[in-house]
């Protein structure tokens, strides 16, 4: 099953849109089978879960951080992951600045917009993104290379429709200041529910979980 849903969404999306399988709770013969269907890149919400399926896929795909960062995480985090999609505070982008340095490597990340202005969720408020941005973008081992939105959890998929437009606004706000170590090259937006609404306000990174492996389920 997880077979021939890659490939018909591989083949739905338009070229240029990246596909992140989403893993939360999946196991790690699940995520190869995805992987072996033609996935390229695995997004994981906990540092070990991802350690756990890293062991057993390696390098076969580029690993994304699509869950919420502690920044008492970041050391084991960097190993681990090709890029951070959930960087939203000066704190947490210090602590993978310091973990990368020790390591010796540049860290791409993306950072997190809480487009839906929602205090219990992650992400910088719309309003404070440029500044947080102006003000990470200095540190040596991390490369700014987009933005990422959640979006409410709707049930009508174009429900998501504007808050995927105001963190596309963001986007091309951001890249019309041409920050120095700041490439907006890539926006991560829209879900298994949502990610055709997101594809059309600008998306080029999809983040599909159900539509991929079905409904989740928990141990």
């Amino acid at each position: 099953m997880i077979k021939e849903n890659v490939e018909k969404i591989l083949n739905e999306l338009p070229d240029g849109v990246g596909l992140v399988a989403a893993a939360k709770t999946r196991t790690p013969e699940e995520i190869l089978e995805c992987v072996e269907a033609g996935v390229g890149i695995i997004g994981e919400n906990y540092v070990q879960e991802a350690e756990r399926a890293y062991s057993v896929i390696g390098d076969r795909a580029r690993w994304h951080m699509i869950g919420h960062l502690q920044s008492n995480k970041a050391k084991k985090a960097v190993k681990i992951f090709d890029m951070i999609e959930t960087v939203d505070s000066v704190k947490l982008a210090k602590a993978i600045d310091r973990a990368c340095e020790k390591i010796g490597r540049t860290m791409p990340i993306l950072i997190e917009i809480n487009s839906g202005e929602e205090p219990q969720k992650a992400g910088v408020m719309p309003e404070d993104a440029v500044g947080l941005v102006k003000e990470i973008s200095g540190l040596n081992n991390i490369e700014i290379l987009g933005l990422m939105t959640m979006g409410p959890f709707a049930g009508d998929p174009e429900e998501a429709r504007p808050y995927f437009q105001k963190t596309r606004a963001l986007f091309e706000e951001i890249k019309g200041l041409e920050l120095p170590r700041v490439e907006m090259k890539y926006l991560s937006m829209g879900m298994s529910n949502s990610y055709k609404v997101a594809i059309e306000e600008g998306a080029n990174l999809v983040r599909i979980g159900t539509k991929i492996f079905g409904e989740r389920h928990y141990d």
